[in-house]
C-alpha cells in the first residue's frame, strides 16, 4: 500500500478549465471517494494519478515518490474501468492474466510458438497461472476461468476486471466508476464485495463515483467535488451532518436538503416564512441567512407555535418504514420535504394542513453567499478531516 499525496492539480482542455489547483492527501491503505456530478473533473483527477493524462501544473506523489511524467505501468497502480476493458476474445483466464504476463515475460517468451521453448518459460507460465487462480478463487469466479466476457453478466464481468487488478498486487487500487453500469440489486451486492475486499487486502483505494450511496456506504472519507474544484475533504458522516458550504450540502441527501430564506429576530431566533424558529446562532439580529434543514429533521407538532412550520400537505410518496412528505408552506417557494417515520404519521392525508417542528440542533446556517456560520464552539468540517487525517 502506498500514500498519495496531489499538490495544486490544475488542468484545462482549450479554453475550459477541469481541474482548478486541487491539492489532497490519500493516507495509506484509506479507501478515500471523489464524489460529484458528471462534468465535475473526477475521472481526469483519476486518470492524471494513474499516468492516462497529464495535468497542465501541480505535482503528484505515490508513496512519497513523485511520478509526474512516469509511465502508468512504473506508477504501481491498477486501474478498474467503467467498461471493464476486458478483451472479448480471450477468456477470464487470459484477461486476468495479461498484466502479469506483460510484467514477468519477455517479449520473446510471450510468443505463441518460440516462447514456449525458451528458458523460464514454462516456470513464469505456472506462476501466472497459480496467481490466476487463487485470486478467481477469492472473488468466486474460479467455475468461469474458461468463459468469455460475452458469456458473463455485468457483475461477473467487474468481477473480472477487480481480478486482473488484484493479480498485480498493486500499491493503490483505482476505480472509476465500476458498478455504473449494473442494476440496483447488483449495484448493492458489489458495494459490499468491494468494501470486503478493502478490508481484507488493506490497500489503498481511490474510488471514482456521482452516486451518493456508494460513496457514503464504502468510504473512510469523501471528497466533494464540483466545477473542478474540491469542496471538503471529510469521513461521510461529518460530510452529511457538518458541510462546509452550501454547495455541499445540497448536493449530499435524498431527498435534498430543505434551503429556507430567513432574518435573524435576536439571540436563538431567527423568523422565516411567518414563524420563527429556535435556532443557536451569535448573529446580529436583522443578519440574513440560510438555513439547511435535511428532510429528517421535522417531526409533526400537535399545534402552531415558536420552533414550528405550517402548511398543506402536497403529496405524500410512501417508502415503507418513512414518508416523504412534500408540504406547502406560506412564504416560501418550494415545499418543504419531511421524512417521516411510517408508523408516527399514520393519518396524515393530501390537502391536511399539518405543524412540522424542527430539531434545532439539526439546522444548519448559511450566509446567503453560501458559506456556513458555525458558533466559535464549533468545530469544522474541515478542522475534523485535519485531525483525523493526522490519525491515519
Amino acid at each position: 500500500m502506498a500514500a498519495v499525496s496531489m499538490a495544486g492539480i490544475s488542468k484545462r482542455y482549450g479554453a475550459t478549465p477541469v481541474l482548478r489547483d486541487v491539492s489532497l492527501e490519500v493516507g495509506k491503505g484509506e479507501f478515500l471517494t471523489l464524489l460529484g456530478p458528471s462534468g465535475c473533473g473526477k475521472s481526469t483527477l483519476l486518470r492524471i494519478l494513474a499516468g492516462l493524462e497529464v495535468q497542465d501544473s501541480g505535482s503528484m506523489s505515490i508513496g512519497g515518490r513523485v511520478v509526474d511524467g512516469l509511465r502508468p505501468k512504473r506508477r504501481d497502480v491498477a486501474m478498474v474501468f467503467q467498461s471493464y476493458a476486458l478483451y472479448p476474445h480471450l477468456t477470464v483466464a487470459a484477461n486476468m492474466a495479461l498484466p502479469l504476463r506483460m510484467r514477468q515475460l519477455s517479449s520473446w517468451q510471450r510468443l505463441p510458438l518460440v516462447g514456449r521453448i525458451l528458458p523460464g518459460t514454462a516456470a513464469g507460465c505456472a506462476d501466472i497461472e497459480r496467481e490466476v487462480t487463487r485470486t478467481a478463487k477469492a472473488l468466486s469466479i474460479g467455475h468461469l476461468l474458461a468463459r468469455k466476457p460475452g458469456q458473463l453478466s455485468g457483475g461477473q464481468r467487474q468481477r473480472v476486471a477487480v481480478g486482473r487488478a488484484m493479480v498485480r498486487h498493486p500499491a493503490i487500487f483505482l476505480m472509476d466508476e465500476p458498478l455504473s453500469n449494473l442494476d440496483a440489486e447488483m449495484r448493492v451486492q458489489m458495494r459490499t464485495e468491494i468494501h470486503e475486499l478493502h478490508q481484507r487486502l488493506g490497500t489503498t483505494f481511490v474510488y471514482v463515483t456521482h452516486d451518493q450511496a456508494e460513496a457514503m456506504t464504502l468510504s473512510d472519507r469523501v471528497a466533494v467535488m464540483l466545477d473542478g474544484e474540491l469542496l471538503q475533504v471529510a469521513p461521510p458522516q461529518v460530510i452529511y451532518n457538518d458541510p462546509d458550504s452550501r454547495r455541499v450540502a445540497e448536493f449530499i441527501g435524498s431527498p435534498k436538503i430543505n434551503m429556507l430564506d430567513g432574518l435573524v429576530r435576536g439571540p436563538g431566533e431567527i423568523d422565516v416564512a411567518g414563524s420563527t424558529l429556535v435556532v443557536d446562532t451569535d448573529a446580529p439580529a436583522g443578519a440574513a441567512l440560510t438555513l439547511g434543514i435535511r428532510p429528517e429533521a421535522f417531526h409533526v407538532a400537535d399545534h402552531a407555535g415558536t420552533g414550528t412550520l405550517t402548511g398543506a400537505v402536497r403529496m405524500i410518496e410512501h417508502m415503507g418504514s418513512d414518508l416523504f412528505v412534500h408540504v406547502d408552506v406560506g412564504g416560501l417557494e418550494r415545499p418543504l420535504i419531511a421524512r417521516l417515520l411510517a408508523e408516527r404519521a399514520p393519518h396524515i392525508a393530501n390537502g391536511q394542513t399539518i405543524h412540522l417542528g424542527v430539531c434545532p440542533e439539526r439546522v444548519l446556517l448559511f450566509t446567503r453567499d453560501g458559506r456556513r456560520l458555525r458558533l466559535p464552539s464549533q468545530p469544522s468540517g474541515a478542522s475534523v478531516t485535519r485531525i483525523r487525517g493526522a490519525a491515519q
